[in-house]
């Protein structure tokens, strides 16, 4: 096969897959179909076999799946997992022929949708493709008016061509509140930025410092409280709370200064400098007795420096899971010289960057200091961070705004991180942001330092438990309001529903559309929705089955898929995919389902054995 693929460990939010036969077509209906590669004739009428992992949680799609399939030629085992961390061992073991698998796009960029996924070496790759790999960086250098041609290409090799993947669907994001509880102005819902919990607010503000604000995930196992080291539904939301960054994402996915670590941004002439001027009021929280504590070390720029060296440094952790994100930073590095904004014009205009990074500031810039304990913004005086990309790459921007960015304390995660990497024992070897240290049990020993407006104090089976950050931006809009959130786990989605309505927990993030009406039908409760970032597909194994070696295997699944199956199970609520691209980049190809074609590929992959 031209461009084998890679085995290639992946599975960000485990949410459905589909499949049933289906035609290239673009939405002119120009574009032409692969062939099989040897003859069609028929060779049997035995059927393959085929095995599909998923979760419990998902098992409406796996029942579509394996419907789909048998329909079209397949003998369909279902390997059904009770949750994601039995599901990633089976993933990581190999015992499926193909996963049900999905991808949210948090950053709103459309790089962030394939080069983690798709990219040789990449954080999450399934695959290794020169093609595929040059048309990533081609697009990721150009214009929104340019890539939309380049991204078609990809997509064509990535699905059409190869069936590296197969489409399902992309979905709507929503989340059921309590508005008896929580006041509904309070609560955001944002295309892709996790749920802000700073903002979050009881109607009854009397209890903002006596009652726990009470969420829910699937989760318990977290994969790691080092925003680096994770990038997966277990700790995406919680990372993204627990550390600030350099710039955020609004709900329509604009990058934005507001909120964040930096007070104003500017991008230089050339687009590949980036100048970022710094808060002085967040202190690093740490935990002692259970309770959240100020450490009195103010968040600054060394260790953002720090924080955005190691995000970029591939070696800098074991199991670096968020690095490709990162490879486009070539330095980050303190500016003290006042003198040098003056001389530095914003792209595409005449202002200056440090006129740029001064507008709305109560005090102008009188002097930059490279340590931060000497900031004191009242006075004028600021520190500024430059950031350069090994190229002119505005699409930094919004990796900076990923939780994976977020910045962590340069003294504690040294202090703890004393192991050789190359040599690191996980036996032994106890990691900064290691989920068993604020498990209760007899290793917990709290050794978080986070720069955000909350922090983990310990969790359980049962629930986690968070403080906010004593000392993150105080007397501002920003500071958190509620003292402490609790974080249930709860796997099941009925049960989940069932503890929404009961008062148990007041809010749920990512309520399934075959609920909504059960939401919409209990007058306490209020439903958000907004079309979504997220796409769920067919994911290959790509080592030991055949479905590795052949393309004409995985294009027999390709063809068997029947997106309108799921549109009418989730009531309308699903929307056509062709890849992970499909929510930010309107390429104009479409899957249609093809049974025929289906037989097709599956009789030539017969007749290749």
């Amino acid at each position: 096969m031209k461009n084998k693929v890679k085995l290639g460990a992946m599975l960000l939010l485990s949410l459905s897959i589909v499949l049933s036969g289906c035609k290239l077509t673009t939405k002119n209906d120009v574009a032409e179909s692969p062939s099989p590669t040897t003859g069609s004739e028929v060779v049997d009428n035995n059927k393959v076999d085929i095995e599909v992992l998923g979760m419990s949680a998902n098992e409406a799609d796996l029942n579509i799946v394996r419907d789909q399939l048998n329909k079209n030629g397949f003998n369909v085992k279902l390997n059904v997992q009770a949750d994601y961390s039995s599901f990633k061992a089976q993933q990581d073991a190999g015992n499926y022929d193909v996963s049900l698998s999905g991808w949210t796009t948090v950053t709103g960029n459309p790089d962030y949708a394939v080069r983690s996924l798709f990219k040789t070496g990449g954080d999450y790759s399934i695959m290794s493709d020169a093609d595929i790999d040059a048309l990533i960086e081609q697009a990721a250098a150009q214009t929104p008016e340019q890539f939309v041609a380049t991204y078609k290409d990809f997509e064509q090799k990535l699905v059409f061509d190869n069936a590296y993947i197969a489409p399902l669907y992309s979905s709507l994001k929503s989340q059921a509140l309590n508005k008896d509880v929580l006041n509904p102005d309070s609560v955001r819902l944002s295309k892709s930025r996790s749920l802000p919990w700073e903002e979050l607010d009881f109607n009854d503000t009397a209890k903002r410092d006596k009652d726990a604000l009470v969420l829910q995930s699937t989760m318990p196992t977290l994969t790691s409280l080092d925003p680096i080291k994770g990038n997966d539904g277990s700790i995406n939301i919680i990372n993204t709370n627990q550390y600030v960054r350099l710039v955020n994402l609004t709900d329509d996915d604009k990058v934005t200064s507001v909120g964040s670590l930096s007070l104003n941004h500017a991008i230089a002439d050339g687009n590949s400098d980036y100048y970022f001027i710094l808060r002085d009021d967040i202190n690093f929280a740490a935990v002692k007795d259970k309770l959240a504590v100020d450490t009195g070390e103010r968040v600054g720029a060394d260790d953002v420096i720090f924080s955005l060296d190691r995000a970029k440094n591939k070696d800098s952790v074991p199991d670096h899971r968020t690095y490709t994100l990162h490879e486009h930073i070539k330095s980050a590095e303190v500016v003290t010289d006042v003198a040098a904004l003056e001389g530095i014009k914003v792209s595409g205009s005449d202002q200056t960057i440090k006129a740029a990074l001064e507008e709305g500031l109560d005090a102008k810039i009188t002097s930059l200091v490279s340590d931060k304990t000497q900031s004191d913004n009242g006075a004028g005086k600021y520190q500024v961070v430059k950031v350069t990309t090994t190229e002119p790459f505005p699409q930094v921007l919004n990796y900076l705004a990923h939780q994976s960015a977020g910045i962590v304390s340069k003294k504690q995660v040294e202090a703890i991180n004393t192991y050789d990497v190359a040599k690191f024992d996980p036996n032994k070897d106890i990691p900064y942001g290691d989920q068993n240290t604020v498990t209760e049990g007899n290793a917990y020993n709290n050794t978080l330092y986070t720069s955000g407006p909350y922090i983990l104090s310990y969790k359980n089976d049962y629930e986690a438990i968070f403080y906010k950050n004593p000392a993150y931006m105080t007397g501002t809009d920003h500071a958190p309001k509620i003292n402490s959130i609790k974080v249930r786990f709860i796997k099941d989605a009925d049960s989940t529903l069932a503890a929404l309505r009961s008062g148990e927990i007041h809010l749920y993030y990512a309520v399934s559309e075959t609920k909504f009406d059960i939401v919409k039908g209990d007058s306490k409760l209020q439903l958000q929705t907004l079309p979504s970032n997220a796409v769920s597909y067919l994911l290959f194994n790509t080592k030991n089955r055949a479905v590795a070696e052949s393309a004409d295997l995985r294009k027999a699944v390709l063809y068997s898929i029947n997106q309108e199956d799921f549109i009418t199970y989730y009531g309308g609520n699903k929307f056509k995919a062709i890849s992970t691209l499909s929510p930010i980049v309107d390429t104009g190809l479409e899957l249609k389902a093809d049974a025929a074609k289906a037989k097709e590929f599956l009789n030539a992959y017969k007749a290749s054995k």
